[in-house]
Parts: structure tokens; C-alpha cells; sequence
């Protein structure tokens, strides 16, 4: 029988799901795992949390209200805002806030970064923060547009440790206020896309996050820069989002830590990481716990159970969910609830001025 007529035979014999599965793409293919281990959902935190990040537009009364349903069923205890604006934008969120769950929710203030090398800039935008802060803001949140997209008045891009922006980190200091700040992305956006990137799948299905080795600079560049920019201003309180992206290598964010005692970090968007190494991520959430904040990034209340079961449980092999972010499985941290209440929300209630600290147990 020839090559050509064996093909049609088993094309013939194989049912039609076998075909589909032939073909599946590499984003298709999600295997049930077969194995058999104890564990379970985490749908509440142990103890009542503070987000540090996370992103709002709507702060309407009708908003607050939708958004206080969700948080009690999930046992958080504050949300901070770090959309806040400046000006009238944050007024308004303010005056809902007061008007309905006053001790609920918080906003950060924003700088917008154009025109900086202008005269009069930094005068400027230092007396509007000030403002906001007197207008309410609890924070300054800085984007990952300052690094990447920002240019000066001279085309030039905006370095994040740029001189002239040292008004903006001082004026903090002087207010009390920390800045949480996201500088690049992951290190693997500028790499190669190819067989050794680990976010291939990430790449592939949402093409405007590659970047080349140097676009807008080097990815080490960057970094470095926001941590030039901590060591200049030892006297203002910085809070490093997504764990400044070395939760992948927590040795050297380590070295970081305690080379800048003036910088913590936020666990937004990264607890992948965390939940694949739980030996050393419970070893480092020990050592550090007094400089790790809570943080999910989004506001995805059905997401927010694998942050509760990586950092609690001792569950082993448990699902993501975001298989373009991580194509592994969980394991619990199994963190001690001394460490546990630091990093959900004793860590936040230092930072942050001027929270509710009736929310939370008193030990």
C-alpha cells in the first residue's frame, strides 16, 4: 500500500477529536495534571490585607460600592488607588471616598512628566504634589513610562535618575509620603524571542511588549538607574513594584535590600514567581518580612485566592491562572502568620500615612 493511501487510512480511522488534537497549538495545549495531591482553594486571607496596587478609573459612589462587596468576601481591608491623577481627578476620588467608605480606600497622587528641562518645571510639579497631598493623596505613584516613553524638552529620553527630578523624591521626604514606582518590565521583554525565552507565549500572543536589547535603552540601564535614584534619596520611603522584576532571582534582590534600606517591595503580578521556589521564597520572606508589601495590581477579585494559597498554604502543585504568564505550577510558601500580618498589612500601615489601623488585629 502506498504511503498516500495509509495517510487517508488513518485519517479516516482517527475520530475527530484526535484530529483536533493533531493540529493543537503550543497555546492550546493545557493538560489536565493526573496527579493526586491534598490541598484546596484559599478563598479568603487569613488576616484582613491592605493592596497597595492596585488601578481604578471609577471611584463613583455606585463604584465604592460594587468594589466593598468583593473585598469583604475576599477579607481586604484597604485598597489603594495608585490611578489618583492630579488636580481635580483626585479631588473628586477624594471627596467619594469621604462621602461613602472613608477608611476603605486611599489614592496616590501622579506626576505627569512632560516638559521636564523647561523653566519653572520642577517648581511646578512639586507645589501641584504638594497640593494633591493636602487635597488627600497618601503616595505618589511613578509609571514605567519614566524610563521608557518620557523625553525632556530637548527630545531626549528621561532617565528615571535624572537630576531634575530630584524636587519630586525630596518633596516626598519632606511630606511623609512614600512613592511606589515601576521601572522596565521583565528583563526577558528585551531578550531574544526565541526557544530559551521564558515569556515565548507572553510574546507571541501580545507582540507590543517585545523590545529590542536597546529600546528605549538597555534593560540593566534602566534598573540601575531607579536604583541610583534610591540611593540619592536615602530620606524617601521607596516601595519597588513587582519586586523591582527580580523575584526570579531573590539572592540578588537581596544584595538590593540591604544595599538601600530605604527601599521595600510589592508583590504585584509576580507571586508566579514566588510560588515556583517555595523553599527559598519562604527563607526570603522571613529574612526581609519587615520590607515586603501586598500587592496584586489589578483588580481581578477571582484572581486574588492563588496569591492567598502560594503565600499560606503548603500546597504542592496547584494551577496559575495566566498560562501566558506561567506555564508551571504553584507550591505554598506555608509562611508563619507573624510574617503573614507584616506582609498583609503592618508593612502598608508604616508606609502609608495615615491609615485605619482599627481594621487590623492589634497584635
Amino acid at each position: 500500500m502506498s504511503k498516500k493511501f495509509v495517510s487517508l487510512a488513518i485519517f479516516i480511522l482517527l475520530p475527530v477529536g484526535s484530529l483536533f488534537a493533531q493540529d493543537m497549538s503550543f497555546e492550546d495545549y493545557n493538560p489536565t495534571p493526573t496527579l493526586v495531591v491534598e490541598g484546596s482553594e484559599v478563598p479568603s486571607a487569613k488576616f484582613p490585607f491592605i493592596d497597595v496596587h492596585s488601578h481604578q478609573r471609577d471611584m463613583s459612589a455606585q463604584a465604592l460600592k460594587n468594589m466593598i462587596v468583593d473585598m469583604d468576601r475576599i477579607n481586604e481591608g484597604i485598597m489603594v488607588n495608585l490611578s489618583g491623577g492630579s488636580g481635580k481627578r483626585i479631588q473628586d476620588m477624594v471627596e467619594s471616598i469621604k462621602a461613602n467608605y472613608p477608611n476603605r480606600f486611599v489614592v496616590f497622587a501622579n506626576v505627569n512628566f512632560d516638559g521636564v528641562g523647561e523653566t519653572g518645571w520642577s517648581e511646578k510639579a512639586t507645589k501641584q504634589l504638594e497640593t494633591d497631598v493636602k487635597t488627600g493623596a497618601k503616595g505618589l505613584k511613578i509609571y514605567k513610562s519614566l524610563g521608557l516613553r518620557y523625553k525632556d524638552s530637548d527630545g531626549n529620553r528621561l532617565a528615571i535618575d535624572d537630576s531634575r527630578l530630584d524636587p519630586i523624591w525630596a518633596k516626598c521626604a519632606e511630606l511623609g509620603i512614600p512613592v511606589l514606582i515601576h521601572a522596565a518590565d521583565p528583563k526577558s521583554f528585551w531578550d531574544e524571542m526565541d526557544s530559551k525565552n521564558e515569556r515565548w507565549l507572553e510574546l507571541k500572543t501580545r507582540p507590543r511588549r517585545k523590545r529590542s536589547a536597546t529600546n528605549p535603552a538597555p534593560w540593566q540601564q534602566i534598573i540601575d538607574e531607579q536604583h541610583n535614584m534610591f540611593k540619592k534619596h536615602p530620606n524617601t520611603k521607596f516601595i519597588n513594584a513587582h519586586m523591582g522584576w527580580y523575584a526570579n532571582n531573590l539572592e540578588k534582590l537581596g544584595t538590593l535590600l540591604d544595599e538601600i534600606p530605604n527601599m521595600s517591595v510589592g508583590i504585584g503580578a509576580i507571586i508566579a514567581e514566588l510560588g515556583r521556589q517555595p523553599k527559598a521564597a519562604h527563607a526570603f520572606f522571613v529574612k526581609y518580612q519587615n520590607r515586603i508589601l501586598f500587592g496584586k495590581d489589578s483588580w481581578k477579585p477571582e484572581e486574588f485566592p492563588t496569591y492567598f494559597r502560594v503565600l499560606e498554604s503548603d500546597d504542592e502543585y496547584f494551577p496559575y491562572y495566566k498560562k501566558y504568564h506561567a506555564f508551571w505550577a504553584m507550591y505554598g510558601l506555608d509562611l508563619p502568620d507573624d510574617v503573614l500580618k507584616k506582609v498583609y498589612y503592618k508593612n502598608a500601615l508604616k508606609l502609608i500615612p495615615d491609615l485605619d489601623s482599627s481594621l487590623f488585629p492589634k497584635d
